[in-house]
């Protein structure tokens, strides 16, 4: 089995941030609209990353943590392209967009139900549009995520503090 992350790991394990109970793998997949073969696959990668434990009931912070600000951008990169519309995200929304100067370009995912326009930003996963209406926290992770691979240094430094406060209080 390859241990190589991908992007819907890191979806899954921002979901899993969200829940205050324990979880259950086919209710994840309908959830995030991943399969539920995919999620068992994700949850044995993330086992061999260190982002769960062994017996996949509880999240390694830490691990997660050092991953999304020092290796998400490499491994993920976002691409941008013209402007579109779709769903505010990176520092164009909240919580991050309160700490920013009004005038910044604004950055959405493309989607035909998005209310915004600005330049599009490639979702960490392809159904991140579809899901992220029902679960304000989720979509605040991914707009932390996506600042922390977009954004430059001052976004960087308020996502770094937003996703702290998110992973204390969990």
């Amino acid at each position: 089995m390859s241990s190589s992350i991908k992007s819907q790991d890191i979806l899954i394990l921002l979901y899993l941030l969200t829940l205050r109970k324990k979880w259950i793998q086919i209710e994840v997949a309908k959830a995030l609209l991943i399969s539920p073969a995919e999620v068992s696959n994700a949850m044995n990668r993330c086992v061999i990353a260190g982002f769960i434990n062994t017996d996949k009931n509880r999240i390694n912070k830490l691990a997660i943590r050092e991953f999304l600000i020092s290796g998400l951008k490499y491994t993920f990169p976002a691409e941008i392209s013209a402007k579109v519309r779709g769903i505010a995200t990176a520092h164009s929304a909240s919580p991050i967009k309160e700490s920013i100067a009004e005038g910044s370009d604004i950055y959405v995912w493309s989607y035909y139900l998005g209310t915004r326009r600005g330049y599009g930003v490639s979702p960490l996963y392809k159904t991140v549009p579809k899901i992220i209406g029902n679960n304000t926290e989720l979509y605040e992770l991914l707009v932390i995520v996506d600042t922390l691979r977009i954004g430059k240094a001052r976004e960087i430094e308020i996502a770094i503090n937003e996703l702290n406060k998110r992973l204390n209080n969990v």
